[in-house]
């Protein structure tokens, strides 16, 4: 009985927040185990996003008409809009495949690493390597959304610019 040390004792309010955490915690942790609730954050998150990309290119093409309006001949305009356009699209498509690459990434990861420590890595040789791998795995990403997104811009901001000049020369 000497060896073992004695807890000071426990306010009331740190008992009281500790008999309202048990209560609350399992309620959070059943909901969030959920897939539908993963389903509807997921849902929900694209929706702000989608609904902010929407008023960024309503905003857009209501400054394009109004630069438009005030210089008919001009293709600046058109062309201002159409990078916007591109750079809008191109975000949005990174944010995209960068949704789907985070669990695909976090996959290939966890299989790489216990694949090392079946094969009878030590631990700490198993910790520098994961290390390594993340660094490797995060870079490879990057710079797939990174081209991926750069070529969704161009592309948009091409077919934007013909689609506004289009629109503006029949609008004449």
């Amino acid at each position: 009985m000497a060896d073992r040390e004695e807890e000071p004792p426990a306010s009331p309010a740190s008992a009281a927040a500790a008999a309202a955490a048990p209560s609350t915690y399992p309620l959070i942790l059943r909901i969030m185990s959920k897939r539908r609730t993963w389903a509807c954050l997921f849902v929900l998150v694209y929706a702000v996003l989608l609904s902010s990309t929407w008023n960024s290119l309503k905003s857009i093409l209501a400054w394009y008409q109004s630069q438009a309006n005030q210089h008919p001949s001009s293709g600046w305009p058109a062309l201002y809009a159409s990078v916007l356009l591109g750079a809008v699209f191109g975000v949005l498509s990174m944010v995209a495949a960068l949704a789907v690459a985070i669990p695909a990434t976090l996959v290939t990861w966890i299989t790489v690493v216990v694949l090392l420590a079946f094969f009878g890595k030590p631990k700490r040789t198993l910790v520098h390597e994961g290390s390594k791998m993340t660094k490797e795995i995060v870079g490879m990403v990057g710079k797939v959304l990174l081209k991926e997104g750069n070529v969704v811009a161009a592309v948009c901001a091409v077919v934007g610019y013909f689609a506004l000049v289009k629109r503006n020369a029949e609008g004449d």
